[in-house]
């Protein structure tokens, strides 16, 4: 075992123990060193994170292990511990060891070639990550990769060495039996037995056999490791379609490579070889290039049997030309024949002649190849999309798969659809779609789950599923549940998303509770028709019967979704995937309800999400979709203003019978509702069927004096225009797709079916009863609920009602204020008592008769409003006020109440004049004043207290008198800041003699104490330091606060005045027409006609309306091809831009830098022909004059003189 003073594992003898050296060999001489034999293992002392010294850049990990670990543990400790990133590729590059000079080209293809394939790809390349040979090589590409690449760069080249522990030079500076964090590493110049580690690997697996300064104890970890993450699949939690692909590179290379090369081959990993770059690469290319004799070969795992001898000596022979040092021929021989029978897995790759261009395509070509041999069931073209999937290179799937020669099943892009989908590849979802893939058939309940469970465990949409799956899995307790086996059918992939049992019991109906809980009361559940709920069960009812549906056998989970677009832009969204979210969102119809919807869904996340750059993105998604939906309407503006208006007011189906108007109400999206054609339809609701360009004047004047409105003091719509758009609209189309409304439609064209004729007849019969009803009705009448019934005149008379009620109160509270009964109340007093009753009437049918939600749900809709709590708050104070004024003991309480309470009510009056343009943004200034105020008055607090405590200390040595101790701590330096300063108290040379002790028992009597005149001096200057602070710098603070909030308003003052006009419109559109406390009349009329007679209300169709069948189909046909319109426009604008020129120009640029490379190539080769040719003709003229001396050929002609061929000049 000894040779020298060295072991054979590189050792020196004294370093290894007693019971290594003589106890336990005792006399033996051993011929050969084992490492498995002849080495213990101990637990690893070095291991933690790696900082080179001097080199700048962050920290590697490290860890030193043994030749025989488990690869699945080094596997989770780099994924899961260490935190790289599952890959999409294992690219193992081998060969080029210690001192051997690498060629250039090898070097070109190593940066421009595999580094940049790795970046695209998203693959680990594992090296020797040592500084020498090909590990160099690899470690200075990445290097320049990591310096040319953004630093917002998404894809980082990770680069991972597995390098044997006994090479490392100073690997003492890693030993650590507690871990390192980090180690420090020093690179130095090494000898020829040690190398140091490249700083470029982001890993460093340190694999220890036993051996120093010996290689090959990391290749049998290695190999392990490469086969266990091919048996690896790819994708967020292993959700992607293929296993991991692992691809070793061999690029050089001595003998001993060949045994390393044969034993990957039996694992079936594929190779790619470097031709040209070395011994053991060209032998395997002179290899695999050989044409075996027709007699077959036998594989088994030691012998070669059947192989002729005239193919082993020529194999024998390129052995003797590659390696001539070797002497083991029967060895390597063996070792040959059994590579070439696995060469389906080796591909050679001539680099010196095809350049590093297109190199990803030769590693895509290289695995392919492999997979048609190990699955002969696989079709070429759908392993080859896989790879082209797990790599997202859709370029390569354009130029190789979809490029019209193949013709693509659903079938084979099934898989590979659902691993776009959850690996965020919406490039491929986009190819998918346009090459055979049916959305329709794709998408089932089933797979929509799936997809929900695939969610990552970091999404705050994830988090926000799992506690309503909990709230549902605590409800059922201990009910037995078939779950698992009603999910048993489905994808194998699907099972590996999520292990865990909670999110296999993820179903619709969680989904369901996450939008409900993110788009609120203005859309029905989702996914409830699916399920077969009802949505008027409430949620513990619901619950019940959600697990009872999911416990049977779930056959809601086999249909197909009724809307796959928005269920997957639904999906999108809550993911935050912007680039997705918008092609679902060109997919999907109604695109301006459905980018509003987006918009509130991602606001509402962005509220919830506690990580800064996350909640950025959602608000900056969130914004875009209001930018789209904006567009696009103002697309359907321009072409339709009546289909516009219609699209406002359009109740959705698919989003839950939202609308337009109430979505965007509810994401506040105020740019939207600034747009023209918003307010022209809220303008023409405002009016009724009175003209927009009536002057207010009139309106007060037939207000009062109600005889004008049946002159032409007002002018008015015709009545046969309110009935067109309601009856007519089916039978006469006026509107076309592309928005012609000079188009007109007779019956016969709409006629198609007998469907359309009922539907004719049945709109006819509704036509002719809707005439006659408004034939019956007087022109006095009519006239009469045009004027009355326009929101403009509910609002002017509820106005100038108030004014009368506010004059009212204040009469009674001033003058007609009588003493408790029996002298008062006074007539006028129960005037104003009826009148606040009515009030109270109108906000009880604002709260429990509005809408058609639950009771709970309208109430907190009622309460949410800030002007309802005003009004709730005026309503208790009075009620308080009219409780106390009745007793004789609490009659000047009731006052005092009833007096804070006329203040409130005259507050109510600034709500009014929010319809008013410059008003209106007036207020909101004001409503985020009042916020700063209350910042200023904590600073002021503050600073407040800190002076009166100290003055008070100062000026009275004792006073525990506590009203005076309030008095001069806060009261009294509050009216220093406005000038009030009791100079005699502070300034000794005025102080007056007072009648005062300081006798502490005198003090507590009663008495008034004394001021202290010994600090009187710091009393004076502390007064100053007060008042520069407060009346300079927070009064200052405050002026600019006001001044930053008026100019943020000022600026988008429009806006903010369009989207608070919507609100006040929508209140007093509901309101009945009559004004308090008249409207106590119209209240009963509601009760009858409403909840005795069950008349439903026409105004209610202004801001939402129903539409079904060909008329709903037409809309969104017209709504889609204004879409599409939009979007064309904006991709010719952006073609159009300086970045796409740009981008073209580059792309010319490297065309014809390439072109000029193979031109100079061209050259260089025609160089060398000629140089050859020149060498040719030498020689052909030598042996002819030596022919032509000599007497061996006898001719009858002397030989042919060389023409000289003079060139042609130049025409």
């Amino acid at each position: 075992m000894l040779n020298g003073g060295l072991c054979q594992c590189g050792g020196v003898q004294e370093i290894h123990d007693s019971l290594a050296t003589g106890d336990y060999f005792g006399a033996a001489i051993v011929t050969q060193w084992d490492s498995r034999q002849h080495s213990s293992e101990y637990p690893t002392d070095a291991f933690g994170e790696l900082e080179f010294a001097g080199a700048g850049r962050r920290h590697s990990y490290f860890v030193r292990l043994s030749c025989d670990t488990s690869p699945q543990i080094i596997y989770t400790l780099m994924t899961t511990h260490w935190g790289l990133p599952s890959p999409n590729l294992v690219v193992s590059v081998v060969g080029g060891e210690g001192h051997e000079k690498i060629k250039p080209w090898v070097r070109a293809i190593l940066r421009k070639g595999l580094v940049r394939a790795a970046q695209s790809t998203g693959a680990w390349i594992l090296t020797g990550g040592l500084r020498e040979g090909v590990s160099r090589c690899v470690g200075e590409a990445v290097k320049e990769n990591v310096a040319a690449a953004s630093a917002v760069s998404q894809k980082k080249v990770i680069a991972i060495g597995v390098t044997p522990w006994g090479l490392v030079h100073n690997r003492q500076q890693l030993v650590n039996a507690q871990g390192s964090f980090p180690a420090r590493y020093y690179v130095q110049n090494t000898t020829r037995d040690t190398y140091c580690l490249d700083n470029s690997c982001q890993a460093f697996l340190l694999v220890d056999n036993g051996s120093v300064g010996q290689r090959g104890g990391e290749t049998a970890f290695q190999d392990n490791l490469e086969d266990y993450i091919s048996h690896q699949r790819t994708g967020i939690w292993g959700s992607g379609s293929i296993e991991i692909p692992v691809l070793c590179m061999l690029i050089s290379g001595e003998a001993s490579m060949l045994e390393r090369l044969d034993t990957s081959l039996k694992k079936a990993t594929p190779w790619l070889v470097f031709a040209g770059s070395g011994p053991a690469a060209d032998f395997i290319t002179d290899l695999v290039a050989v044409i075996l004799s027709p007699t077959p070969l036998a594989v088994d795992g030691e012998a070669v049997k059947g192989v002729s001898a005239e193919f082993c000596d020529r194999v024998c022979e390129k052995i003797r030309k590659h390696f001539p040092a070797e002497t083991e021929l029967e060895k390597l021989v063996d070792t040959a024949l059994s590579i070439y029978q696995r060469r389906e897995l080796i591909t050679v790759f001539h680099g010196e002649q095809e350049g590093a261009d297109d190199f990803d395509t030769v590693l895509l070509k290289a695995l392919v190849r492999a997979s048609k041999r190990l699955s002969s069931m696989a079709s070429e073209c759908t392993e080859e999309l896989k790879l082209a999937v797990a790599w997202n290179r859709v370029d390569i799937a354009k130029a190789e798969l979809f490029n019209g020669d193949i013709h693509w099943k659903y079938e084979d892009l099934e898989d590979s659809m659902t691993d776009a989908l959850i690996n965020n590849k919406p490039q491929f979802v986009r190819l998918f779609c346009e090459n055979g893939l049916n959305i329709l058939n794709y998408l089932t309940n089933q797979r929509l789950e799936s997809l929900y469970c695939s969610l990552s465990d970091s999404l705050l949409a994830y988090i926000l599923l799992q506690r309503h799956l909990s709230e549902r899995q605590s409800l059922a307790g201990s009910q037995p549940s078939v779950d698992g086996v009603a999910l048993g059918t489905m994808k194998t992939f699907h099972v590996e998303v999520n292990t865990g049992a909670s999110a296999m019991d993820l179903s619709l109906y969680e989904v369901s509770r996450l939008l409900q809980d993110l788009l609120g009361d203005i859309c029905e559940p989702f996914y409830y028709g699916a399920l077969g709920l009802d949505p008027r069960m409430g949620t513990r009812k619901t619950l019940k019967q959600v697990n009872k549906i999911l416990q049977g056998e779930c056959t809601y989970r086999n249909q197909r979704s009724l809307s796959p677009w928005a269920a997957l832009f639904i999906w999108a969204v809550l993911q935050n995937r912007s680039e997705m979210a918008i092609y679902f969102w060109e997919m999907a119809g109604e695109s301006v309800l459905g980018a509003l919807g987006a918009c509130k869904i991602l606001r509402e996340l962005s509220k919830l999400e506690n990580e800064t750059e996350s909640k950025l993105s959602m608000k900056q998604l969130a914004q875009r979709f209001e930018n789209l939906a904006n567009d696009v309407f103002g697309e359907c503006y321009q072409s339709s203003e009546s289909r516009s208006f219609t699209l406002l007011i359009r109740k959705s189906p698919v989003w839950g019978g939202a609308t337009c108007l109430e979505m965007a109400t509810a994401a506040d999206a105020r740019l939207f509702f600034s747009h023209d054609g918003v307010q022209s339809l809220l303008s023409q609701i405002w009016w009724g069927d009175m003209e927009r360009s009536t002057e207010v004047w009139k309106l007060i004047l037939s207000f009062f004096m109600p005889p004008l409105i049946y002159t032409d003091l007002i002018s008015f719509r015709e009545p046969e225009e309110e009935v067109k758009p309601s009856a007519v609209y089916h039978i006469r189309d006026s509107d076309s797709v592309g928005g012609n409304d000079a188009t007109v439609f007779s019956i016969a064209d709409i006629i198609q079916s007998e469907e359309d004729l009922e539907e004719l007849k049945t709109l006819k019969e509704k036509f002719k009863d809707s005439m006659q009803t408004n034939s019956k009705r007087p022109f006095i009448m009519s006239r009469w609920r045009q004027f009355w019934y326009a929101p403009v005149t509910s609002f002017l008379g509820n106005v100038l009602m108030y004014f009368l009620f506010l004059c009212l109160f204040a009469y009674v509270l001033l003058v007609d204020f009588k003493s408790p009964p029996p002298e008062g109340p006074s007539s006028l007093e129960f005037v104003l008592y009826f009148w606040v009753f009515t009030l109270v009437c109108e906000e009880i049918r604002q709260t429990f008769f509005g809408g058609s939600l639950f009771l709970l749900q309208r109430m907190k809709k009622y309460i949410q409003d800030h002007w309802n709590k005003c009004d709730l708050t005026a309503i208790l104070l009075f009620l308080l006020a009219l409780v106390c004024r009745m007793f004789p003991w609490s009659f000047n309480v009731g006052r005092a109440v009833m007096a804070i309470d006329y203040m409130v009510f005259t507050l109510r009056l600034i709500h009014i004049f929010a319809i008013h343009k410059q008003l209106g943004p007036k207020i909101i200034i004001l409503g985020k004043m009042v916020k700063d105020v209350f910042f200023f008055l904590f600073f002021l607090g503050v600073w407040l207290m800190a002076y009166g405590v100290a003055h008070q200390a100062l000026l009275f040595a004792y006073d525990p008198r506590p009203k005076w101790i309030f008095r001069r701590v806060f009261y009294r330096p509050y009216l220093h800041i406005f000038g009030q300063i009791p100079f005699h108290e502070m300034d000794t040379d005025k102080l007056e003699e007072l009648d005062c002790t300081y006798n502490h028992t005198e003090i507590e009597a009663g008495a008034e104490p004394c001021l202290s005149t010994y600090a009187n001096w710091l009393v004076v200057i502390l007064l100053v330091i007060y008042l520069l602070f407060t009346n300079i710098v927070l009064v200052n603070l405050l002026i600019a606060m006001f001044s930053y909030t008026f100019s943020k308003v000022q600026e988008h003052s429009d806006i903010y005045w369009k989207f608070q006009r919507y609100n006040l419109i929508v209140e007093y559109h509901s309101r009945p027409c009559l004004a308090p406390p008249f409207i106590i009349f119209s209240h009963l009329h509601i009760l009858i006609k409403r909840h005795i007679r069950q008349i439903p209300s026409v105004k209610s169709q202004h801001f939402a309306v129903k539409l079904q069948g060909r008329k709903a189909s037409r809309l969104n046909t017209w709504e889609a091809v204004q879409k599409e319109n939009l979007l064309c426009a904006q991709n010719k604008q952006q073609r159009e831009s300086d970045t796409a020129r740009l981008q073209r120009t580059s792309v010319k640029v490297d065309s014809v830098l390439k072109q000029m490379a193979e031109i100079r190539d061209h050259d260089r080769r025609l160089r060398l022909l000629e140089t050859q040719l020149e060498y040719c003709c030498s020689a052909l003229s030598w042996m002819t004059d030596a022919l032509s001396q000599s007497n061996v050929v006898t001719t009858n002609r002397p030989p042919p003189l060389h023409k000289d061929v003079t060139p042609l000049p130049p025409s």
